[in-house]
């Protein structure tokens, strides 16, 4: 599949934000916990779902989809296994393993997969696993993870500090702990909106869960969980995207669909490269009468920039006047796409495998391009978007692997694009 874009086009108009793509995996997760119904709303339509769904449905899970709808029936687990063959497409079907664990007491499962931006170890989740009481045994990229009955019928009290912030590590721990007779006390754990809506969804099924939205949080197990249907949040990083779309085409993008999520942590930086921001009811209008660099931007866990929008600040920075550091420490790839930039005419230097110098601004030149990951591949869009002439993105299956309907979105914007398969 591949993108063909005539940039040079202001994209002026509204569209509708998606439900958060990283929020999926965990609630999906959460419905393996529960032999009564869950329903799921705002779920997006992005590949990666596709494949989740088939994934679960290899489990014996029943699922009904209707538009953005999610209904998930897990009365049986027919395996213990999770499927290889699509386990090493999804890097968040990691989630998966923490559910899987307490409702089958044993689980086996292949190394995930997923965009290639980094070593993305998954020591943390195994070390909190073991921190719980479940036994591993490993060969290679092949692990099982059996628990005792007495993780159930015994009462304890366990505090586990996550050995590392991630946002996966904290999900699988907090869905290998709502069940029980304990009590859990999680510490270090990453406050991501789509860790707030994984711990919302379920209290609503029946889970005791006490400091949500923060770094400790206290699960008290419970014997059963319910039933319940439950809103998805909106995606952040999306909304990110399309200010920068606005902003790097000197148009204005008006966001429907906005929720009560803090956008600070990514409104605030992009409004020092001087974005504005019209806030209204549930919306959200971004544009840039004029663009300027700023010293250093940094990645962090949230409420920190997150790294999912770096690749798109890294356009941003090369459209605005000065020079920008741009420093994401978190995965040592995640830099590895501005050759494709510096070959449309973006004045980069790489620093390290984590940093980069943006020098701007750079008028940008059409190109033919091919999409390293979902995020830099919706980057090199943004700068497609920004460059005259005729430019070609191929692999963009990628892109919709996080992104709905991007083709459709941009098009209602004024952007010249078509999907060619």
């Amino acid at each position: 599949m591949k993108y063909v874009i005539f940039g040079g086009h202001k994209l002026k108009g509204e569209i509708r934000i998606s439900g958060n793509k990283n929020s999926v995996f965990p609630v999906m997760a959460a419905a393996l916990l529960t032999k009564e119904e869950v329903v799921l709303d705002n779920v997006s339509r992005v590949s990666d779902t596709d494949i989740l769904i088939q994934l679960l449905r290899k489990l014996g899970v029943s699922i009904k989809r209707k538009g953005n709808t999610v209904s998930i029936k897990a009365a049986e687990l027919k395996r213990t296994s999770l499927p290889r063959d699509l386990m090493t497409k999804l890097r968040g079907s990691i989630v998966l393993v923490g559910a899987m664990l307490i409702r089958m007491r044993q689980v086996s499962f292949y190394h995930p997969g997923g965009d290639v931006i980094g070593q993305r170890s998954i020591n943390a989740h195994l070390n909190a696993f073991k921190q719980i009481g479940a036994v591993l045994k490993r060969d290679d990229l092949e692990y099982n993870l059996q628990i005792g009955a007495d993780f159930f019928s015994k009462k304890k009290e366990l505090s586990i500090f996550l050995q590392e912030a991630s946002v996966t590590a904290t999900e699988n721990l907090i869905l290998a702990s709502v069940l029980g007779s304990g009590v859990v006390k999680l510490k270090n754990c990453t406050k991501e909106p789509h860790v707030v809506d994984l711990c919302q969804l379920l209290i609503k099924m029946g889970a005791k869960i006490e400091g949500v939205g923060s770094d400790t949080l206290t699960v008290t197990g419970v014997k059963n969980l319910r039933g319940a249907r439950f809103k998805i949040g909106m995606d952040f990083v999306e909304v990110g995207t399309f200010a920068v779309a606005a902003a790097v085409t000197r148009g204005k993008i008006t966001m429907k669909g906005v929720d009560g999520t803090d956008l600070d942590p990514i409104l605030i930086p992009l409004e020092r490269f001087g974005i504005k921001f019209d806030r209204g009811i549930n919306s959200i209008t971004a544009y840039a009468p004029k663009l300027k660099s700023i010293p250093k931007l940094q990645t962090n866990i949230w409420p920190g920039f997150p790294t999912d929008l770096m690749s798109a600040a890294i356009v941003l920075a090369t459209q605005s006047r000065g020079v920008t550091l741009c420093h994401d420490w978190m995965y040592e790839s995640r830099m590895f796409f501005v050759d494709k930039l510096i070959s449309m005419g973006a004045n980069i230097i790489l620093a390290d495998p984590h940093r980069s110098l943006v020098y701007g601004p750079s008028k940008l030149k059409a190109r033919l391009l091919d999409t390293p990951d979902i995020r830099a591949g919706m980057a090199l869009v943004l700068a497609a978007l920004t460059a005259k002439g005729k430019s070609v993105i191929r692999q963009a299956e990628l892109i919709e692997r996080g992104y709905e309907d991007v083709v459709g979105k941009l098009r209602s914007l004024g952007a010249q694009i078509e999907n060619i398969t």
